[in-house]
């Protein structure tokens, strides 16, 4: 069982994990920087063959949507993990946990709607990185400044 102390360090990781799609969808919406953008959807919506092509300006404009959202996200539990988690652990937990299962089930019905069941595949992996211990509560505080465990 992981330690509060764990599960706040684990908040920043998946702060970072989130926020490295951001500034990649981000450059997707300039043609000239869009092909890891570009890279990144075909291979989420396997087979890699050259689908999505990220020539229409719809494409563009929802990478720059998707990445901003996800930099947001990104900061929020960055900022939580800094300046909430240790006054409610739990609840910070609890938001955490319950968002990325909130992203994981509505962007996989959109993924399987649209066509694209393999990105569901992907989507498990990211969940798992995500929330990685902190599907249960913590044990305990873990080691005062100083200590170690």
């Amino acid at each position: 069982m992981a330690t509060h102390a764990a599960h706040k360090s684990w908040l920043r990781l998946s702060a970072i994990v989130i926020g490295c799609f951001g500034p990649a969808l981000i450059l997707g919406t300039i043609p000239a920087t869009n092909e890891l953008a570009r890279l990144g959807l075909d291979i989420l919506t396997w087979p890699v063959d050259g689908f999505p092509d990220y020539a229409s300006e719809e494409i563009r404009f929802l990478s720059a949507l998707a990445g901003g959202f996800l930099i947001g996200w990104a900061v929020m539990i960055w900022n939580l993990s800094e300046h909430a988690h240790d006054l409610a652990p739990e609840a910070v937990r609890r938001s955490v946990v319950y968002g990325a299962c909130a992203w994981f089930v509505f962007d996989s019905l959109g993924s399987i709607a649209s066509g694209h069941r393999p990105n569901v595949l992907w989507n498990v992996l990211v969940l798992l990185v995500i929330v990685g211990p902190m599907w249960r509560p913590a044990t305990s505080l873990g080691p005062k400044k100083g200590e170690t465990s």
